[in-house]
């Protein structure tokens, strides 16, 4: 039986709310609506939906405390929606653990792209880790993915670094599995953010200078994670001007 689509709306204005939950209806989702962050929190806990959207603006707890307690404890994707348009919003949004930022007033089809972009992504698993042979010895064999002591399953999306399990969100998991599949190969941060996008590389894809900071940001999140120095880093190399690889 296919499981049931379930969105959690969280957004202070009524008309709003109403248009993002008919946009989330007509794409086949059960949604439910809350005012503020407090409430949304709660539905979330309660439904654990397959996507939130959450405005950012809302009185008592915004949208980026909400987002970092969403994510605190669900899997589920993050929609941050704002009127505020600067940069440093959208990435403190993304850092908060949101998957897209979406600036308001915003087009219902490009909302509900970015949201079909985004189910194409696998979601997140949590489960233990398998005592295997290193994926370098016998990558088809396991599926796993190893480089310096970071080993990587995309079937299982567990990931551990010298054995102990390392917690990431989605867009830094398929970043370090993109990264760890291209070995030496440099991924250029339009590449990646078209990979997160769930698209290909064809030369008439538009990859904004915001999508290619996101990658910094989300790059930048998993070196803390790994406890890597982007100066003397041990598993991800930049190439200065272009993008990333693995160290040698």
């Amino acid at each position: 039986m296919e499981e049931e689509r379930v969105a959690v709306v969280v957004e202070d204005e009524a008309d709003i709310r109403s248009l993002l939950s008919a946009v989330l209806a007509q794409a086949g989702f059960t949604v439910h609506g809350a005012a503020n962050g407090e409430d949304g929190l709660e539905l979330v806990r309660l439904h654990q939906p397959l996507v939130t959207t959450l405005d950012v603006n809302m009185p008592g707890m915004d949208g980026f405390e909400t987002a970092k307690r969403i994510r605190a404890i669900s899997a589920t994707y993050i929609v941050m929606l704002s009127a505020r348009t600067e940069e440093i919003d959208a990435l403190q949004g993304l850092e908060a653990g949101a998957d897209d930022y979406v600036a308001k007033p915003f087009r219902p089809r490009e909302l509900r792209a970015r949201i079909d972009a985004m189910l194409r992504r696998p979601r997140q698993h949590i489960a233990t880790v398998p005592t295997t042979p290193s994926a370098v010895d016998q990558p088809a064999s396991t599926g796993w993915l190893e480089h310096q002591g970071v080993r990587l399953n995309p079937a299982t999306r567990i990931v551990t670094v010298d054995g102990a399990d390392l917690d990431l969100t989605r867009s830094e998991f398929e970043i370090l599995a993109d990264l760890l599949g291209s070995g030496r190969r440099v991924r250029a941060k339009s590449d990646l953010a078209l990979m997160l996008r769930g698209e290909q590389y064809t030369g008439v894809e538009y990859v904004s200078d915001s999508d290619a900071r996101a990658i910094e940001v989300h790059v930048a999140n998993l070196r803390r994670k790994l406890g890597e120095s982007p100066s003397q880093p041990r598993w991800i190399e930049t190439v200065r001007g272009v993008g990333y690889r693995l160290t040698a």
